[in-house]
């Protein structure tokens, strides 16, 4: 059944979270064939455990849409972007209770909208449109249109989260030779620098044989299951051929233990290509395979960290190594940590002393200059940008994605946001570090102070009202704080002075690099 234009006003809406938008995006144009919709629980624990879905089809990742309680009884909900512009139509087959974590998303996904339900809603999406906004969107053509272009061709396709440097260029070059193929570029982007990521192909595009495509693919990252999944995406664009780096396979399965799918000809839908291994040659100052080269003559190429770690001193990146063009595009996305954006994040019980260090931080980056930074202290943002919310946890954790919304955009403009909310579940926090390292770089600041040191300072009265029951959920009284267990730093201000305290954090500030010594 088609639903009516006019139909829309009656039903229910719902914005999912970004993974799901991206999600959706791939089941409307068709890039997730077969799929029809969002899976329902058989279908996601069967793909978590084997990789196929309930009927035996392979298939690598669960892809599932969450939503809260009160659309579970209905039978179809308009699903729109942040704007408000409807997408689809989910037509609910299925609601269902998520006991375990889908495939690729161990513990809980930060990036889904309503972390906080365990309800899900399964069915087939009826198309109402595609999205329209996005970077580079006239490059994400539908599997349709680049099936058309490629008119069957044999198609090499390779998927990546970040640029190509001369080594991948060779290897490139050589399969599209020995299998007289076309190449397809899917740079998959949804977090982070995706805009930097799709300049940097392009500007290798000219490096490879002519009708290279380069086909920007918003696709959450799922570890373990990610190349399987983006195999799969290619398939539906028409590529025949898959590049594997020689260890993608072993690589993804130490990132996600048990959860990693083997890459093989038997568990993808396109055959696997692994390219001859290449090096950069000294003598002859060239890269070529490895197999036409002296192993004394071999210059070893930079690794992920020390490649960051040149970008994070501001260093130039060697041109053997890459194209001038690919570095200008990592200095853009990744610049020195003393002026690349910075949020430090405070968490930790009300009366520990975050708002006290956090001033005190505040000031000392001030007086030294250089950066503009931004105070976001928890009381100050509740009078203003969350006023009207409750304390209830839903309210509380939409504060926090609020200041963590501001802070990332702070940080993406180069300041320095800092930030002193009490942020008591380790779910939000991780979101609002995913959000801001999207942007720059994140530090968060567990202030451990005792409960009992709290409770004795209470200059607001609140313990004093909690223990009374006048204040329900009050974090540390009737309400959890979890600790967290991804701190950079922890302070104690019972055992330190705030001078102290500030002191501990502009050292931290200094070591990393984000703030310059005096």
């Amino acid at each position: 059944m088609t639903t009516e234009a006019g139909d829309l006003r009656d039903l229910p809406s719902l914005t999912p979270g970004p993974a799901e938008l991206a999600d959706l995006e791939l089941l409307l144009n068709g890039a997730f064939q077969p799929l029809t919709g969002f899976l329902g629980a058989v279908d996601a624990a069967t793909v978590a455990a084997a990789g196929r879905l309930a009927d035996g089809t392979p298939w690598p990742a669960a892809v599932t849409l969450a939503v809260p309680e009160d659309l579970t009884k209905e039978e179809r909900v308009v699903l729109t972007d942040p704007e408000g512009v409807p997408l689809a139509i989910l037509h609910i087959a299925e609601t269902w209770q998520d006991n375990v974590s889908p495939a690729g998303f161990p513990g809980g996904d930060p990036l889904r909208a309503s972390e906080t339900t365990s309800w899900h809603a399964a069915g087939r999406v009826e198309t109402l449109a595609l999205p329209e906004h996005g970077t580079f969107r006239r490059l994400r053509l539908t599997p349709r249109e680049v099936r058309a272009e490629l008119a069957g061709a044999t198609t090499l396709a390779l998927a990546t989260r970040g640029p190509l440097h001369r080594r991948h260029l060779g290897q490139l070059r050589q399969l599209a030779e020995k299998l007289d193929a076309r190449l397809l570029l899917m740079p998959l982007i949804g977090e982070g620098h995706d805009d930097a990521l799709v300049r940097a192909l392009l500007a290798v595009r000219r490096e490879l044989p002519a009708g290279t495509l380069v086909v920007p693919v918003p696709l959450i990252e799922r570890p373990g299951r990610d190349l399987a999944l983006a195999a799969h995406v290619a398939a539906a664009y028409g590529a025949t051929h898959f590049f594997l780096e020689p260890a993608a396979g072993a690589e993804e399965a130490a990132r996600a233990g048990a959860q990693a799918l083997p890459l093989t000809s038997g568990q993808l839908p396109i055959e696997p290509v692994t390219p001859e291994p290449w090096a950069y040659d000294e003598s002859v100052e060239v890269w070529r395979p490895v197999s036409k080269i002296e192993p004394d003559h071999i210059r070893p190429e930079p690794t992920e960290a020390e490649l960051a770690a040149m970008l994070d001193r501001g260093e130039k990146i060697p041109e053997w190594f890459t194209l001038p063009a690919v570095a200008e595009e990592l200095r853009r996305a990744n610049p020195p940590r003393h002026e690349r954006g910075l949020t430090v994040f405070f968490t930790g019980l009300s009366g520990s002393g975050k708002s006290t260090i956090a001033r005190g931080l505040a000031d000392a980056l001030v007086e030294r200059g250089g950066r503009t930074v931004t105070l976001l202290d928890g009381d100050v943002v509740r009078r203003l940008l969350s006023a009207g919310l409750t304390f209830s946890r839903d309210d509380r954790d939409l504060n926090i994605r609020r200041i963590g919304y501001v802070a990332a955009e702070i940080t993406r403009h180069g300041g320095v946001a800092i930030c002193a909310p009490i942020a008591p579940y380790a779910a939000t926090r991780a979101e609002v570090r995913r959000m801001v390292n999207a942007a720059g770089d994140f530090v968060l600041v567990h202030v451990a102070t005792p409960l009992e040191e709290c409770e004795r300072r209470d200059r607001k009265g609140l313990y004093a009202k909690a223990r009374a029951g006048l204040i329900p959920e009050f974090t540390g009284i009737s309400d959890p704080y979890e600790l967290p267990d991804d701190a950079e730093l922890t302070i104690d201000t019972s055992q330190l002075t705030p001078e102290a305290a500030v002191e501990r954090v502009l050292d931290l500030l200094v070591a990393g690099g984000w703030v310059r010594s005096e």
